[in-house]
C-alpha cells in the first residue's frame, strides 16, 4: 500500500466517523434538538411572503391553520422579523369582501424581536379571499395578501385572449380593445 492510498483511507475513515458521531439535519441542527423542535411544532411550515426592494424591511411569514369553512373561524398565524427602527413598526390587518376579521386589526411590532400573532377570520362564502397585512417601518410600507380558500371552489381565470406568434417567434396575447363610451 502506498502512502497516498493510506492518507485517502484515513480521510475517508475520518469523514465517516464525523458523519456518524453527531447526526445533523439539513438545517445544521443536531438531531436531539431538532427532533424536540419538530415534535413541538405539528403545524404546517410557514410561508415567507414575497418582498420588494423598497418595502419596509420587515420579513413576514404566515400559515393558515386548518381548512376554511363557511361560518367557521380559521386562524392565520403571522410572524414578523427584521424590525430595526428603534421606534418599532406597525401592522394593520384588513380583509376582502367575504372574510370577517374577528381579532385586533392593528399590531405593534417591537424592534429587534420576532413577533408572532394569530388573526382569526371567518368566511361567509365559498371561494378565495385575502387577509391583507400592511406593515409600516421608517415610513416605508410592505403589503402582503394572504390567500384564504374556503370550500372546494377553485378560482378560475378569465380567458386571456388569443395567443399568436410574432415573426421572431415571440408569443403575443391578442386581446380585444374596449371602445370608450361616448359622453351623452
Amino acid at each position: 500500500m502506498n502512502p497516498r492510498s493510506r492518507s485517502m483511507i484515513a480521510a475517508a475513515a475520518w469523514l465517516t466517523l464525523a458523519a456518524t458521531s453527531a447526526p445533523v439535519f439539513a438545517d445544521g441542527v443536531p438531531a436531539p434538538r431538532a427532533a424536540k423542535h419538530a415534535a413541538s411544532s405539528r403545524h404546517a411550515a410557514m410561508t415567507v411572503a414575497a418582498r420588494k426592494p423598497n418595502d419596509s424591511g420587515v420579513v413576514i411569514q404566515y400559515r393558515v391553520d386548518g381548512r376554511a369553512q363557511i361560518g367557521r373561524p380559521v386562524s392565520v398565524v403571522l410572524q414578523f422579523d427584521g424590525v430595526s427602527d428603534p421606534a418599532g413598526a406597525t401592522a394593520r390587518l384588513t380583509t376582502d369582501a367575504g372574510l370577517t376579521l374577528t381579532t385586533s386589526s392593528s399590531l405593534a411590532l417591537p424592534a429587534g424581536q420576532r413577533t408572532t400573532a394569530t388573526a382569526t377570520v371567518t368566511s361567509d362564502r365559498e371561494g378565495l379571499a385575502y387577509l391583507n397585512v400592511f406593515v409600516t417601518q421608517n415610513g416605508a410600507m410592505s403589503i402582503v395578501a394572504i390567500p384564504v380558500q374556503t370550500g372546494s371552489a377553485v378560482p378560475a381565470m378569465k380567458g386571456a385572449g388569443e395567443v399568436k406568434s410574432s415573426d421572431e417567434g415571440e408569443k403575443i396575447i391578442s386581446l380585444p380593445a374596449k371602445e370608450p363610451k361616448e359622453p351623452k
